[in-house]
């Protein structure tokens, strides 16, 4: 049995990155090893927070066991977990890298830890150039990796971007699993009749928080194309603004789709996911940048037809054709790739499609690829 201590974001936070979390951590503990996450008593300051909150107002996930413990802004603080880490000698360390905000904090507590000469520093890769791009990205992201022994990204485009920091470290590639924990399928009958939806429309999801770089505005131009219009069919935005909303409520105004776009601008808590899914015919992501999303993987648990567009790793997720729809980001391409879906009635073939494709994305096939990688690396 192998000690692990993971960490990143988990309990109290809420969001994707916790879900995952805690879910790999779950999924880690069925192979028979110990797992404690390690996370955040700070996470961002209020600051540079753009939502509502951070935090959580569901319970703790059970058999799991979480540690608040890390200040991301404090080095006294980094300091200190390290060296108490490093004492404790667990037999990996597995760090969650997503932002290079978070680099001089993980990476200085994964320098400290491998000091006992026994633990080995494993990095879960969301993204390794971000989104979004400031000043000293670079420099932050080149001194996280320095500290790191191995690494896992779940897109090959990450995979092939490590590369720019470093090219002889131990990686692999294991693409994000199917996101199982936002409960069970409901009919689509019950999911519109809880959301109060009109049955007689078919429905686009937009699922998920809000920035400039998931082109609501590619999806909003393409919803405005005449032929779709001719199609009973409304779009739903269902997400919290992390970016002003009123340059997307003018584009809504200037097409007049007031009552064809309904915007619920809100973080949707886990157990009201699957009302969202399940209401719906297609999930749509025009993204203008990405790595991969664990809104495909949401997409995956409920069988869901997705459109996405041709960046980064998603479009070795969704096979074009048979699950939905790659894109090039273009209003228009996104536009006749929804009248194909509703003109010629292909949500069954589509759904067929995901349901062959989900084995690839099982939790235990990540697993099986993280101990690999730590066999690689055992010091």
């Amino acid at each position: 049995m192998s000690s692990i201590i993971f960490i990143g974001t988990s309990h109290p936070y809420r969001g994707g990155l916790a879900a995952f979390n805690e879910r790999l951590a779950m999924e880690i503990q069925t192979w028979g090893h110990s797992v404690r996450i390690e996370t955040f008593t700070l996470q961002y300051p209020g600051i540079l927070f753009p939502g509502e909150t951070q935090y959580s107002d569901g319970p703790a996930p059970e058999d799991i066991e979480i540690k608040r413990s890390v200040n991301s802004i404090w080095p006294i603080n980094w300091i200190s977990v390290a060296r108490r880490i490093r004492r404790e000698k667990p037999d990996t360390v597995i760090l969650r890298y997503w932002l290079p905000f978070m680099a001089p904090c993980l990476g200085t507590i994964a320098r400290i830890i491998k000091k006992n000469g026994h633990t080995r520093i494993i990095s879960l890769l969301d993204n390794i150039i971000p989104h979004e791009k400031r000043p000293g990205d670079a420099f932050l992201t080149r001194y996280f990796v320095k500290n790191v022994d191995g690494f896992i990204a779940m897109s090959r485009s990450v995979l092939s971007e490590l590369d720019l920091f470093n090219t002889d470290k131990p990686r692999i590639y294991s693409p994000h699993p199917v996101f199982d924990n936002f409960g069970e399928t409901i009919s689509r009958d019950a999911a519109l009749d809880k959301l109060r939806l009109d049955p007689s429309y078919r429905y686009i999801l937009f699922f998920g928080l809000i920035r400039d770089y998931k082109g609501l505005d590619i999806m909003i131009n393409a919803f405005a194309h005449k032929k779709l219009r001719n199609i009973k069919v409304r779009l739903l935005v269902v997400g919290e603004f992390y970016v002003s909303r009123a340059p997307y409520d003018e584009l809504i105004k200037k097409h007049k789709l007031e009552k064809e776009i309904s915007v619920y601008p809100h973080f949707v808590p886990n157990k009201d996911v699957a009302k969202w899914f399940c209401a719906s015919d297609i999930i749509a992501q025009p993204y203008k940048s990405a790595t991969q999303s664990g809104i495909t993987q949401i997409g995956y648990h409920f069988n869901k037809p997705m459109l996405v567009t041709n960046v980064g790793g998603l479009s070795e997720i969704i096979p074009h054709g048979k699950g939905g729809y790659v894109v090039n980001t273009d209003p228009g391409e996104v536009a006749e790739a929804l009248i194909d879906f509703f003109s010629n009635d292909r949500y069954d073939d589509f759904v067929r499609g995901i349901k062959s494709e989900k084995d690839k994305y099982r939790w235990d096939k990540m697993v099986k690829n993280l101990f690999l990688l730590d066999d690689s690396i055992k010091k």
